[in-house]
């Protein structure tokens, strides 16, 4: 307990010296995301040197191996550290693919020399990755997949499509499943290869959503050639690593808070505060009020529960079927909390150009929009239900 308590101490210090002020604020916008990478465009001079900082001490991945650049932190420590960044409100200071899905199954499935290449890179913010796993016909189911990659002495040769790929055009790095040996059944002939994005062969085409904005792209390989080194794993082992890494994208999605302790932006009180004329007392509206008060019930509720399951993901088991209940539950729970949103700020809620609206009304109806997309990402609601019949509740076929 003491050395705990000197740990805290130590970190509190190092946080209140090394966290620029302008870094202890909500981050308003996904502008003010940082996701590094060569490409990278921060925010502001601060954003990088926080990210320096952070990273220069591993705390990116804080319970990462140090051997590769991570924080080396034990499960008690990483709580700590988390407690004290959320006390002194410090923003997160990298976004990351990498960090949050891959780098886990890399340290479980790669080559010691794919670790040494790609870990420590990640760790670092310097390389930026996306995911290519669905195609045009291969969404949900996706074993179907058919983008094939064939081995040519010490290369792969990668042919198909990805679709749907967030910040493919903003990438330096894909990670993706390929059809490694069409000749087996299709769960059964699926590797798992990293491939640069600048190889020749690669097109990105951004897709456009309703909402005006979209983060998602077409990725099409034309005859890519890419080291075997590259691949993760065994050629027929993607599918095993796939699903693996699924459930690291769920905690990730669930932890980002849908609506939860993660959400960005203004709050339900205050908005009910500036639009429904109640800023001097109580809302008259009960039903309203119940809906409010329901709402940031649930993701206060919602938000404890996943940092609980984090923590015992950090005793050494890693997400489970758990992330798929909580990638449910939290689609739900922020379609429901931006579809509030919208109906606190009354017409002011449905703005989408022109004069007479704030920049940050603009963003509610687009915010709302964009939250239907969530019963899709990261797999589908259905595919989420049949995971918990199957593997929460034991149900049968």
């Amino acid at each position: 307990m003491e050395q705990l308590e000197k740990f805290r101490q130590e970190t509190r210090q190092w946080l209140e010296e090394n966290c620029p002020a302008s870094m202890r604020t909500p981050t308003k916008s996904d502008e003010e995301v940082v996701w590094g990478g060569r490409r990278a465009v921060y925010p502001s001079p601060d954003a990088k040197l926080w990210l320096d900082r952070v990273a220069e001490r591993g705390w990116t991945a804080p319970t990462g191996p140090k051997e590769y650049g991570g924080g080396g932190l034990s499960k008690e420590e990483a709580r700590i550290l988390q407690d004290e960044l959320r006390r002194l409100g410090c923003r997160q200071a990298l976004m990351s693919f990498g960090v949050s899905m891959l780098g886990p199954v890399l340290l479980e499935y790669a080559s010691e020399g794919l670790k040494q290449e790609h870990i420590p890179k990640i760790v670092r913010g310097e390389i930026r990755w996306c995911q290519g796993y669905s195609e045009p016909n291969a969404g949900s189911d996706l074993a179907s997949l058919q983008m094939r990659a064939e081995l040519e002495g010490d290369e792969y040769v990668v042919n198909g499509e990805k679709v749907w790929t967030s910040y493919a055009d903003s990438s330096d790095w894909i990670f993706c499943l390929i059809r490694s040996d069409p000749s087996l059944p299709k769960r059964e002939g699926i590797g798992f290869l990293l491939i640069d994005m600048e190889s020749p062969g690669i097109s990105v085409r951004p897709i456009e959503l309703i909402s005006g904005k979209s983060p998602f792209s077409e990725v099409f390989f034309e005859n890519v050639r890419v080291p075997a080194k590259n691949l993760v794993g065994k050629p027929t082992q993607g599918w095993t690593i796939a699903k693996q890494l699924l459930q690291h994208e769920r905690a990730m999605i669930s932890q980002m808070g849908f609506g939860g302790m993660g959400a960005r932006g203004v709050g339900l009180v205050e908005l009910t505060r500036r639009y429904l004329d109640c800023a001097e007392g109580p809302l008259t509206d009960p039903v309203l009020r119940d809906r409010i008060t329901q709402a940031e019930m649930d993701s206060m509720c919602f938000g404890l529960t996943v940092r609980r399951s984090a923590d015992s993901a950090k005793a050494g088991r890693g997400p489970g079927a758990e992330s798929s209940m909580f990638k449910l539950y939290g689609t739900e729970l922020n379609k429901r909390r931006r579809e509030l949103m919208v109906c606190l700020a009354g017409v002011q809620g449905l703005g989408w150009e022109g004069e007479g609206f704030t920049p940050e009304e603009l963003q509610l109806a687009r915010e709302w929009l964009r939250s239907r997309g969530n019963s899709i990402e990261g797999g589908t609601s259905e595919i989420q239900l049949n995971i918990i019949a199957k593997r929460v509740l034991g149900l049968p076929d």
